[in-house]
């Protein structure tokens, strides 16, 4: 990109904003910062039984930070901490969630911890048993050309290879990269008899982008197609790319804002949905990308621009329902006085995209700041965590019922 002009093509539609909320948020479980777990950076996931998985920064036995389950009983619901970090070889402060695999096994990644000289994070599966769960590493970061500090969730592909991103690490020196950390990668890790096989599948550079903080995105075939970077490209203020090329570069003048930190999803026209944190009026924006019929970039349309009372600084990536509608998060702004963030709706018709707030955070009892994105179960209700907020402060991991 760099000694080139990018043509970016940006069209506004146009949209509007219902700041009536009518759901309902119910807090499932508000965390002490003690031993169940403080500050829940990561989203939840699902698995078969309605139980729901995460991890917390910090807290836990060791205050490095925990794997957590809630499961719903006819009492509500209890947490139950399947893992505990203890730092050092074990890994610490993870931060990008987890998945679970066919089997009910779970896999993450933590952002410190692992290599006893890089302490640069690592990549890990629970196991459950009869006796409990078992922890073991996948691969340890050693903070070079393999990467350093992933900060995201893993993404199986269609064959059962896990995919991520690294921060850092990836080329040593390159001008747009913080000093010698490099401007981080994307891996690849192969299941094998003897354990698993990291493959650096790219390595960024900083004019294809540069600190890439969102998880991957996996197409409807099962292949990792996309993602964003926070940084670089054209513009140095962040990329979005299909594995290995900028196909759109952020600029922080134009309509669709700048800086992304979540990730893409994909509808069958392989068009790509996602926000930026930041605008030209601050508060960030819902865009869309659509292949461009004559070269390898995308087209831009922003399909909302938050302006404060109706949210502000989208940091995570959005969801589909049934119907074509979007669903996320933003971790400031809304109709409460707390500014605590949102979780809002945009409905499409026709050029039109109607916002609406189903839940504004208040700070208070109901959490604040949702870092992470939301996720639905089977009936349509939606589940989340806050990063703060609660009765401890120390965040929450809530329901929405629409």
């Amino acid at each position: 990109m760099r000694g080139k002009t990018v043509a970016i093509l940006v069209s506004v539609l146009i949209f509007m904003v219902c700041t009536c909320a009518a759901s309902t948020l119910k807090v499932l479980h508000t965390f002490s910062g003690g031993s169940d777990g403080n500050q829940p950076y990561g989203g939840v996931v699902l698995d078969h039984a309605g139980n729901l998985y995460g991890t917390t920064q910090f807290g836990g036995a060791h205050a490095q930070g925990t794997v957590f389950r809630l499961t719903h009983t006819t009492l509500g619901w209890r947490e139950t901490v399947l893992h505990s970090f203890a730092g050092g070889s074990d890994g610490a402060v993870p931060i990008g969630g987890v998945i679970l695999d066919g089997a009910g096994n779970l896999y993450g990644t933590t952002s410190s911890g692992g290599d006893p000289v890089c302490q640069c994070g690592n990549v890990f599966e629970l196991t459950p048993s009869g006796t409990g769960w078992t922890k073991s590493t996948l691969h340890n970061f050693t903070g070079g050309s393999d990467g350093a500090y992933s900060g995201t969730g893993l993404v199986f592909d269609g064959t059962g290879n896990l995919y991520g991103t690294t921060v850092y690490g990836g080329y040593p020196t390159k001008s747009q990269c913080i000093a010698t950390a490099g401007c981080g990668t994307v891996f690849k890790l192969t299941p094998a008899v003897a354990g698993w096989t990291e493959l650096v599948v790219h390595r960024f550079s900083g004019y294809d982008g540069n600190q890439p903080w969102a998880s991957l995105t996996v197409d409807a075939n099962g292949f990792v197609c996309c993602g964003t970077t926070y940084l670089g490209g054209g513009y140095g203020v962040g990329t979005a790319f299909t594995l290995g090329i900028d196909r759109h570069s952020f600029n922080t003048t134009s309509a669709a804002g700048s800086h992304p930190l979540g990730s893409l999803i994909s509808d069958s026209a392989h068009n790509l949905y996602g926000t930026t944190s930041k605008s030209p009026a601050g508060a960030g924006v819902v865009f869309k990308l659509t292949p461009a019929p004559n070269g390898p970039y995308f087209n831009t349309y922003v399909l909302h621009s938050f302006t404060g009372s109706d949210g502000e600084t989208p940091v995570a990536g959005l969801i589909f329902d049934g119907a074509g509608n979007l669903y996320g998060t933003t971790i400031a702004g809304g109709a409460s006085s707390g500014f605590a963030g949102t979780v809002f709706k945009l409905t499409p018709s026709g050029t039109r995209w109607t916002e609406t707030l189903l839940h504004s955070f208040t700070g208070g009892n109901d959490g604040a700041d949702p870092y992470a994105g939301v996720v639905f179960d089977q009936a349509g209700n939606l589940y989340g965590t806050t990063l703060r907020g609660g009765a401890h402060g120390a965040g929450v991991v809530f329901e929405v019922i629409p």
